[in-house]
């Protein structure tokens, strides 16, 4: 008879079944299922929804906060910034030919609306007829003039990616239309940018549970027998399971997910940043660690969680392994415990350190903001190549209503490896609310037990 991969798959599984008998296994935490995902159709209101509420409530404090009476959001046809993305409704695809986006302050809120060849209806009706390029250009220097704001925002910034989306061949057409002596009243949009990209909404932080939900759900399948076979499955092929498991939910990842296997008698150093190793089949007997981040409602989230694969008659996971994961729970709440609105990035890694020095722990922080994208604006909280102070977005405050990915991770000697050093790597999704930190889908206390 022909042994096809199916084939050996299914003995395998029988044969687990028959060990299985009479026996109580741990069931760790891969029993989380995956929330309900909307078809794409089904998402454009409530993502309108929440955007209506930000333009409406969100941006006129915004725009108070950064003294701006104008701001000018200029994007070109396959050109777009991820600014534009997060202003404009579903389904919008692209800005169509020129799109210029004006918002105005006043004593009853901001006025917002385009100057544009094409409405944006029920967010952006347009204030030009339309006619040449030139045309649509001398009409936004007549509503600039009309307007004659002292303050005009535009999306020029040095340091912050998501703040610098006017490109240089728009700026020189707006700067040779602008009225006169309207040049020097131009500014820098860069804190409104940044403060629009982090704060999250009352509408936002109440579906970013399930967002999050999402993302450990899938972890939880991959991280199970439902995925790995020991001695057959390798790292990439659970990569792959996750990916393509979100495609099949229609979710965007931000970035290929991976896992990453450590093993008994692997010679990790203790300096290197990571440990861990890819083009592995894995084993009974391995921990396995994923990293994984998803978009959808145009939330970003960013997980890592650990598992471990049991070897043969064995029914739970090994108390030294507990233990490990304890000490990344303990450094978790060391770094969340200082989370103080106010203070900057730099000076919660700095207390970070401090406390998990006196407590022994050999911990890494390298925590980042999260939302409209994965990488996203707010202080940065270290990196995992710099446990120094970060520049300029080190020095960042922090805000409430802001959302992180708690991530880093603890070397910790495992007795049951002849006291070889693992490494626990952790990152959960959570939302500081201004007075504490609250993970946004729960966060891992138990290992994914593969049995």
């Amino acid at each position: 008879m022909k042994i096809t991969a199916r084939l050996l798959l299914g003995v395998i599984g029988l044969l687990s079944l028959h060990t299985l008998e009479g026996k109580t296994f741990e069931q760790g935490v891969n029993k989380v299922e995956v929330p309900q995902v909307l078809a794409h159709r089904d998402r454009a209101e409530p993502i309108n929804q929440m955007l209506k509420h930000r333009l409406d409530v969100l941006l006129p404090q915004l725009m108070a906060e950064s003294d701006l009476d104008m701001w000018l959001v200029i994007n070109r046809e396959y050109g777009e910034d991820a600014l534009f993305y997060t202003l404009v409704p579903e389904p919008t695809f692209a800005a169509r030919r020129t799109t210029l986006l004006v918002f105005v302050r006043s004593d009853k809120g901001v006025e917002r609306f385009s100057v544009s060849r094409y409405p944006i209806a029920g967010f952006y009706e347009s204030r030009w007829q339309g006619g040449s390029d030139e045309e649509q250009w001398q009409r936004l220097a007549e509503i600039i003039k009309d307007y004659n704001p002292q303050k005009i925002g535009i999306n020029v910034s040095e340091e912050w990616a998501v703040a610098d989306g006017l490109s240089q061949g728009l700026y020189k057409t707006l700067m040779s239309h602008l009225p006169e002596d309207f040049e020097k009243r131009l500014v820098s949009s860069e804190e409104l940018v940044i403060r629009w990209f982090e704060t999250r909404t009352q509408p936002e932080i109440e579906v970013y549970p399930q967002i999050v939900a999402i993302a450990r759900g899938v972890i939880g399948e991959a991280f199970s027998t439902k995925v790995i076979t020991p001695g057959v499955t390798t790292d990439k092929d659970v990569s792959w399971y996750i990916r393509e498991r979100f495609e099949e939910l229609g979710l965007r990842p931000w970035f290929q997910p991976y896992v990453t296997v450590q093993r008994k008698g692997d010679s990790n150093e203790p300096d290197s940043p990571f440990f861990g190793k890819g083009d592995r089949v894995i084993m009974p007997g391995d921990i396995i660690h994923t990293d994984v981040g998803i978009c959808y409602l145009k939330l970003c989230t960013d997980t890592q969680e650990m598992g471990y694969v049991a070897r043969f008659g064995e029914y739970q996971v090994p108390q030294g392994l507990k233990d490990a994961l304890a000490q990344g729970n303990q450094w978790q709440d060391i770094l969340t415990d200082e989370f103080k609105a106010g203070s900057t990035g730099n000076q919660i890694l700095k207390a970070t350190q401090a406390a998990s020095n006196k407590q022994k722990l050999e911990s890494s922080t390298y925590t980042h903001p999260l939302g409209y994208v994965g990488h996203a604006v707010g202080p940065t909280i270290g990196m995992w190549d710099n446990q120094g102070p970060t520049p300029i977005k080190g020095d960042r405050k922090l805000y409430p209503n802001t959302a992180y990915a708690i991530e880093g991770n603890v070397k910790v000697a495992l007795p049951e490896w002849d006291n070889q050093l693992i490494q626990i790597m952790l990152e959960q999704s959570a939302l500081f609310d201004g007075k504490e930190v609250i993970y946004l889908a729960g966060r891992q206390t138990e290992w994914h037990f593969v049995r």
